[in-house]
């Protein structure tokens, strides 16, 4: 994939998915994302938002590095979840990352003994995760990146609040990817976000 400075072992990854030419919301993106700063990213629905996150995080993160997760990512819901993991796995392959996936029906006690060994990159619903990290006590202090696919689905389902718990706790580069920048999606980057940077594609 055509983009700047890419990692070469991502890029390796890339070529063998044919995803040879970046949309546009990635092309936009992948250089705001890398430089750290907090964003807030409107896109339409298939537009690439979310191969976009897992190019972003791997480019970021290179390498295993300690235990404790270094990329947290909140998705809607267990199809989300598993869909994500699967794209992260395919993508990191000629790396050393750890990817897990937690959800609503996945065992807490397994999710909390498995993130305990070593885990980079680390998928979740917000109920679990938020459950998760008012119980177990992780390490947030490696964390660089934390991201929300569909904030705007998933603050209309009332779970701004849990985002907002883990978000407070954490010191990380913060990421919302929407399809619609809502009076909530707008009210939650402000919350969480010291100077937010919004980019939407659509009027572009």
């Amino acid at each position: 994939m055509q983009l700047k400075k890419i990692n070469p072992n991502l890029h390796k990854a890339l070529i063998e998915k044919d995803l040879i030419s970046p949309t546009y919301v990635q092309e936009s993106c992948f250089r705001p994302i890398k430089s750290g700063i907090d964003l807030v990213i409107q896109s339409e629905v298939g537009s690439g938002k979310t191969t976009l996150i897992a190019l972003s995080v791997i480019q970021k993160l290179e390498k295993a590095v300690l235990i404790a997760p270094r990329a947290i990512v909140i998705v809607e819901n267990k199809e989300k979840v598993l869909e994500l993991e699967s794209l992260f796995k395919e993508f990191a392959k000629y790396t050393d990352l750890r990817v897990y996936a937690v959800h609503d029906k996945t065992d807490m006690d397994h999710d909390k003994n498995m993130i305990s060994v070593g885990v980079d990159i680390l998928i979740g619903t917000p109920i679990r995760m938020n459950d998760m990290f008012a119980t177990a006590g992780y390490d947030v202090n490696q964390l660089k990146m934390f991201l929300v696919d569909d904030a705007d689905i998933i603050f209309r389902a009332r779970l701004d609040q849990k985002i907002k718990r883990l978000s407070d706790s954490i010191s990380a580069q913060r990421i919302l990817f929407c399809s619609q920048i809502t009076e909530r999606v707008e009210s939650m980057a402000y919350q969480i976000m010291e100077e937010p940077t919004f980019y939407e594609m659509d009027e572009e």
